[in-house]
């Protein structure tokens, strides 16, 4: 039998709601926090049978686990993620908002109708789990957004959804300063370029090499290094880490 590291005795019992967990870092993040013997709402917006997986690989490995369908911009839908975490579980003490959309073009080409939808993602969905997180967080809590690198690496078809998750960053360390007194951290993770669907999605091999080769660890990111460090900021190591924004990328300036 194995024992339990000093990290997951001590995160046992907690409850987080990670939105986005269906797919790519949001599952990553929410199979990580499973380990650490975190109980997990799996939020997700669109596909019932991968979030069903991400519960089944949880609960198969001994965790706990439920999933519960919403749109991160619809209140109603994400007070729902919340209740039935303490219907299920009895609180929230984690708060992960990773669900998040990505329209690449130009500014002087972009379709607003597009920068419409990605704002109400990223921006208003980071608002309202924002806010269901501040009133519902649990002492002794976290909670922790996304942002991205492009925020400062200013690349060129990028300016939508930097400038939504600029919005995002913003949100998060007023929020940090908000929460003063009720013992919660809330802290946002930036990460550079990520080995997700959503990121290799409409890429050639050459883009694709071209960006693993920007970090000096010359590599593209995994989920799974995304999740490491949103785990920390959710344990008991990054209790006096609060109102930052950590950028996870490799290296990259």
């Amino acid at each position: 039998m194995t024992t339990p590291t000093t990290a997951t005795t001590a995160t046992a019992g907690r409850v987080a709601v990670v939105t986005g967990a269906s797919r790519g870092i949001g599952r990553a993040v929410a199979t990580t926090l499973a380990a650490a013997g975190q109980a997990v709402v799996v939020g997700f917006a669109g596909s019932a049978d991968a979030a069903a997986e991400v519960v089944e690989e949880i609960t198969g490995a001994g965790g706990r686990a439920v999933a519960a369908q919403a749109d991160v911009a619809d209140e109603h839908a994400v007070a729902h993620l919340f209740d039935l975490a303490e219907r299920e579980f009895g609180g929230v003490d984690v708060v992960v908002h990773a669900a998040g959309r990505l329209a690449l073009s130009s500014i002087a080409d972009l379709d607003l109708d597009e920068l419409d939808a990605l704002h109400r993602t990223n921006v208003r969905g980071t608002f309202v789990v924002a806010q269901q997180a501040a009133r519902r967080t649990r002492p002794g809590g976290a909670v922790v957004t996304f942002s991205t690198s492009v925020v400062g690496l200013q690349l060129p078809t990028y300016g939508a959804y930097a400038a939504s998750k600029g919005a995002v960053e913003a949100l998060t360390l007023i929020l940090a300063r908000e929460l003063r007194g009720r013992d919660v951290t809330v802290n946002a993770v930036a990460p550079g370029p990520t080995a997700t669907d959503l990121f290799l999605d409409g890429k050639d091999e050459g883009t694709i090499a071209r960006l693993a080769a920007q970090p000096p660890l010359e590599r593209l990111g995994t989920p799974e290094d995304i999740a490491r460090v949103v785990a920390f900021l959710a344990g008991p190591g990054g209790r006096w880490v609060n109102g930052q924004v950590l950028r996870a990328n490799g290296g990259i300036v």
